[in-house]
Order: structure tokens, then sequence, then C-alpha cells
């Protein structure tokens, strides 16, 4: 078997062939993600963690030279290595010294691999010994070097059709990775329920309290307003998020952007702010499932793919909704204003002909936030697949732990 670094664009264009024509070709639940988005993460002009660290990638070649797998290794110096404990230097700037780093966890990400643990481990070994080499002590894998919502996990149960942007996989990967070392860091669950779904009477009831109250008020998104949304959002995001440890504030640029990409794919009638006397203070933000439109176009999205998803999205083929965050300011928590919030949207979105939508699938939950798991059992989700993150320690004499409980 021959590793070979990504290097060339012919090598980084085998990177994005080789999983559809090896490990998937016979599977009907695949769907390939956009090369645009995996080029993105590659590419320092539109992935910003390239300029706070290192990333690498490789194919693995048996002896006929067919790529028989890809990995890709990476690290964020600022998570990595936390800059209290940098040491610092006349300057008074922090400067990289390997033998004086407070080692920290990189990431090894975009694996695929035949069904060969000696092929897995020669791929593992390479992301280890780069990751080593740059002072680091353990990798997390499968993950992405970027957010948390793209490429993380190894799926572990439900090896159905992917939800867009989300991680992959035949169901032999985990064991690919457990033979290795591996151990389950976290799990991911993501939650799923139906549109016509009711909320259990005693939540309904108190949800129909909330939403009967004059103080408070609850409306979908309208278009023409993004900017007040965007605004909206920033607000509640920084109050609600920021206090979990290493959310940062949310600037009025990000949520801009944020909401600005978000343009061309939104329904407005399916993303909901609740507020307080005129003040923000929730939102449930939901975007149609665009994989049941992208599985057509196997990775491409030029123009003709684009006038196709255009005709899509005006016929309704889209049937399932992505909620991809949900959000209540502390002093709103604990008084039902996530199930009347959800009890507001289902008078628009159950109403026959409104809305072509039949369910909802629910970002994923880590197993290590009980609470935001429990309230979305309350407003009716369901566990519907399980993603891992996994944990490989370089030193195989240190205590493995898992990811600390959010109180």
């Amino acid at each position: 078997m021959q590793l070979i670094e990504v290097s060339t664009p012919a090598l980084a264009r085998e990177f994005l062939e080789f999983p559809p024509r090896v490990i998937y070709r016979h599977d009907p639940n695949y769907i390939r993600p956009l090369d645009q988005d995996i080029d993105a993460v590659f590419d320092p002009a539109k992935n910003k963690l390239l300029q706070k660290g290192e990333c690498t990638r490789w194919l693995l070649q048996d002896e006929r030279g067919q790529t028989i797998g890809r990995i890709a290794a990476f690290f964020n110096r600022e998570t990595a290595f936390p800059a209290e404990k940098l040491p610092v230097s006349a300057e008074g700037e922090t400067k990289p010294a390997k033998e004086d780093f407070a080692r920290g966890i990189g990431g090894v990400g975009f694996f695929d691999c035949i069904n060969d643990q000696a092929a897995a481990a020669r791929l593992f070994d390479a992301a280890r010994d780069w990751l080593a080499a740059r002072g680091l002590e353990g990798m997390d894998g499968p993950i992405n070097f970027g957010d948390r919502d793209r490429f993380w996990g190894v799926v572990t149960e439900n090896f159905g059709s992917p939800i867009y942007g989300a991680a992959y996989n035949p169901p032999y990967y985990a064991e690919l990775f457990r033979q290795y070392g591996f151990e389950t860091f976290y799990k991911q669950i993501t939650y799923y329920r139906t549109v016509a779904a009711q909320l259990h009477p005693a939540v309904q009831a108190r949800a129909e309290r909330i939403a009967n109250d004059p103080n408070y008020s609850f409306r979908h998104m309208r278009k023409k307003d993004w900017r007040k949304y965007a605004e909206d959002f920033r607000i509640i995001y920084n109050k609600a998020w920021v206090k979990h440890e290493g959310v940062k504030p949310m600037s009025e640029e990000t949520s801009v952007k944020l909401m600005k990409s978000m343009l061309d794919i939104l329904d407005e009638r399916i993303i909901w702010f609740g507020y307080y006397d005129g003040q923000p203070i929730s939102f449930y933000i939901n975007l149609p499932e665009i994989n049941e439109i992208l599985k057509r176009f196997n990775g491409k999205l030029g123009w003709w793919q684009k006038l196709q998803f255009k005709y899509h999205q005006l016929r309704g083929t889209i049937k399932t909704m992505f909620g991809v965050v949900f959000g209540v300011v502390p002093e709103q928590q604990r008084k039902g204003v996530e199930a009347a919030m959800v009890y507001a949207s289902s008078l628009l979105i159950q109403k026959p002909g409104a809305v072509p939508y039949q369910q909802t699938v629910m970002n994923w939950i880590g197993d290590f936030n009980p609470k935001m798991m429990t309230v979305t059992k309350l407003v009716g989700g369901e566990p519907w697949r399980e993603h891992q993150t996994l944990r490989y320690y370089f030193d195989r004499t240190r205590e493995f732990q898992r990811h600390p409980v959010i109180d």
C-alpha cells in the first residue's frame, strides 16, 4: 500500500471521486455531498480556520495503483493550544514552541476506506504521526475542519439517506475506528417528528397558555425584513448560547452574513421568532431539507443544476424540514416558550395546503446536553439517527474520559 499526500489538482479531484466510485457505488441511500462544499474546507480563501491552524490529506493506493482510502488531518491552534498557555516572546506575542505547548487534540475527517483494517490503520497512522509531530496529544474523528453541523461523526444507527451536510458512512466504519483504538467521546442524537404530530396534552395546554398571553407574540420571518431578523437572531443567540464553554458572541456582521447565505433556500414560513413585550426572546430556525433535490446532481452545482433546483423548489419537491437551531433566552426558559413557539408554527404548517412539508429532522444534539434533549422530546421529537464522535489518545496508557455533561 502506498500513501500519497494530496498536493496537486489531480489528486484533489481523486479525493472527491474515490468515495462515490468505490465505497458507495452500490449504496442506494448514498447522496454525494456537493464537491464545492468539500473543496471549501481545504481552500484558505474560504475556510478561515486555515489561518489559525494546519491541514493536510492523503490518499491510500493498493499495489495496482487503485485508490482504496482517504483521510484528512487538521488542528486549530487557538483551541488545541490555548493562548494563555503558550510561551510569550519579549515583544509580548505568543510564540509557538513545540516543547512548551500545552498539547491538545487535533482532528481527522473525510475518512473513507474499503473494509480492511490494515488499510484503515495505515490512514490513521499517517494522521496520528502528522498531528503528534506538531505537538498534539490526541485526535477526534471523524470530524470536519469547521463547524459541527457539517460532516461530523460516524453513523452508528439508522443508515438511511443523509440530510444535507451530515456525515454518512457504511456500517463497518465504526469498527475500523474502534479496532484501531478510538473510543466514544460523545454520541450525537438526531431527532425526528412528523408535521402532523400533536404535542402531549400537558405540553399543549402550557403552550396555549403562553401563546394566548398578550405579552407574548410568535411570528414567522418575512424575507423583506431579513436584516431585522438577523439582528433578532443575534440578540437571542448571544443571550442563550454564549454562556456555553467555547461559544463566542456573534457579531452583527456574522449574523447578517449568516442570514444572507440562507436567503436563496429558506422558506419564511418555517422560521419562527418569539417576542416578550416586543423584545426578541426565542427562535426556531428550520430550512427545507435540500438533499431531497441535491441527490439528483451527483455532487455538482453548476448553472444547469441551479435551474433544476429552482424548478424543484417551486414544485414543492422537498417534503422534509431540517431544524437547524432552537434558542430561548435564559429568563424565558422553563416557562413553556419552546412548546408555545412550536404550537404557534403548527397552526400555520398544519393548515391544509399551507406548506408541502411532512416531517421535521432536527440538528443533532450531543448526549452531553441532556437539557436540550429533554426540551426536544417535550416538543415531540423522537430519536431517529445516531452519530458518534470518537477520540484517540496518542499515549495509550492515558485514562479515557468522555465529554463532560453540560449543567
